[in-house]
């Protein structure tokens, strides 16, 4: 986020650092083939007990690792079992589920997941089942008087749920659905997530912030907390330069520079040398929280400020100093947890991937291969990776759940760091918030599952 200049050009490539590289997919495929073994056709794998669970409704797996893992699986170039995952896809997954599903999750996961995947392979199911997905979501959108989409929606009968909603899951949706259009030539989802954006826009505030949560009926906010970087937030501001970066679409750029500038102007404090986006009253710039989320940490480096991103990156790395591994939320005036675990998160990974990749100083890979590591030693269980339930605690205490967008997300992040992945375009590649390759996949790299 931040823009004080155009974004810079990427490189061609990479230099690949292979023994890291290697490691890092030996890990992924550790954690692949728990899944497989204990949880298979299921949404995510209960590692420690030898359990599943379903993401989106109890009763109605979709298989959401599956498609949360598939660009992933082809960057890596196990090709077996991408095969594996196609065939499952096409013979088992379908949409006509009673069921109500959370719209951003949908949409960031199985519509963006489905989109890669049919990116990486060119298997026209894939598409088709993502075409069918977007289709049952669009009531969320269409029935809205404002536009902004409700929280949930029921697959089959399209009845809509959740008035109010957090910002970024009214504004997170302009990447997947942009791309469906362009791949289907149907302009219908472009248009829905846009007209959404739209929406909020025109209800910032005098001094061009934005509060938290949003009725979508009455268009009214239903706090006041302008958090920007953090969930339940961050995610909006992404999209907004992502169509700009994707889709050249000026008036989405324009108005991520509007919002840019003004959290420049309001939330910016530095502490003790560590920069950090204070919680303000939107509507007059007051404080109100000194709280931070370990998913904010992503969010600077896709607008192009280099600086202010690499400065926040070290605030968080201070936080790993601290911890080892990253809480979920800190008081950031006193560096401490007042959120102690950690669901395996992979927002400081993504953040080392972006700078590395924009700037090539070698202190993101330094810091990367510490958070692989750290990864390794406290998240690893027999059968894959689990979260953390407390980073204080030592020895930490670990859970039972390996969240599905560790497939999309930590490995890959990682991977893209150290490998130079010959499958992807470094040089105009484009990912979204979940992880998810929607620009800049190659279908033809070296091959093989090595």
């Amino acid at each position: 986020m931040l823009p004080a200049r155009a974004a810079p050009v990427r490189p061609r490539a990479l230099l690949p650092d292979r023994e890291k590289a290697d490691e890092i997919r030996e890990e992924f495929v550790h954690a692949w083939e728990g899944y497989k073994r204990l949880a298979w056709g299921h949404d995510e794998v209960l590692p420690v007990s030898g359990r599943h669970r379903e993401f989106f409704a109890k009763g109605h797996p979709v298989g959401l690792s599956i498609v949360e893992a598939l660009d992933t699986l082809h960057l890596m170039e196990l090709d077996t079992e991408v095969d594996r995952c196609v065939s499952w896809i096409k013979s088992r997954l379908r949409f006509d589920v009673d069921a109500d599903f959370q719209v951003f999750e949908t949409t960031i996961r199985l519509v963006g997941g489905l989109l890669s995947g049919y990116l990486a392979t060119g298997e026209k199911a894939l598409l088709d089942r993502c075409a069918d997905l977007a289709d049952r979501l669009l009531p969320a959108f269409t029935s809205s008087r404002t536009g902004m989409p409700y929280r949930y929606v029921n697959l089959r009968t399209g009845r809509v749920s959740g008035a109010t909603l957090p910002l970024a899951e009214v504004g997170t949706h302009i990447l997947e659905f942009g791309t469906l259009s362009r791949l289907t030539g149907d302009a219908r989802y472009e248009r829905a997530a846009k007209r959404a954006l739209r929406a909020v826009v025109e209800r910032r505030s005098s001094i061009d912030l934005l509060a938290s949560r949003i009725n979508v009926e009455s268009g009214q906010w239903a706090d006041r907390a302008g958090i920007a970087v953090d969930p339940p937030a961050d995610s909006f501001y992404e999209y907004l330069w992502g169509a700009w970066e994707m889709f050249r679409d000026e008036e989405c750029r324009d108005w991520f520079r509007m919002f840019a500038a003004a959290l420049k102007r309001h939330q910016v404090e530095w502490v003790d040398g560590l920069l950090w986006f204070k919680h303000v009253d939107f509507r007059t710039g007051a404080l109100i929280g000194t709280r931070q989320s370990a998913l904010s940490v992503a969010v600077l480096p896709v607008g192009g400020d280099d600086e202010l991103a690499a400065d926040y990156y070290k605030s968080w790395t201070a936080v790993l100093d601290k911890y080892d591994v990253i809480p979920e939320e800190i008081d950031y005036r006193r560096l401490e947890a007042v959120g102690t675990g950690n669901a395996l998160r992979p927002e400081y990974a993504n953040c080392a991937f972006q700078l590395y990749w924009t700037t090539g100083d070698p202190y993101y890979r330094t810091t990367a291969w510490r958070y692989f590591r750290n990864l390794r030693e406290y998240h690893r269980v027999r059968d894959g990776y689990t979260v953390v339930t407390d980073v204080t605690a030592r020895p930490m205490t670990k859970g039972d759940h390996c969240p599905a967008y560790v497939f999309a997300e930590n490995f890959k992040w990682l991977y893209l760091t150290f490998s130079g992945a010959p499958r992807f375009d470094y040089a105009h590649g484009y990912l979204s918030t979940e992880g998810k390759v929607l620009q800049g996949l190659r279908r033809n790299g070296a091959a093989g599952d090595g």
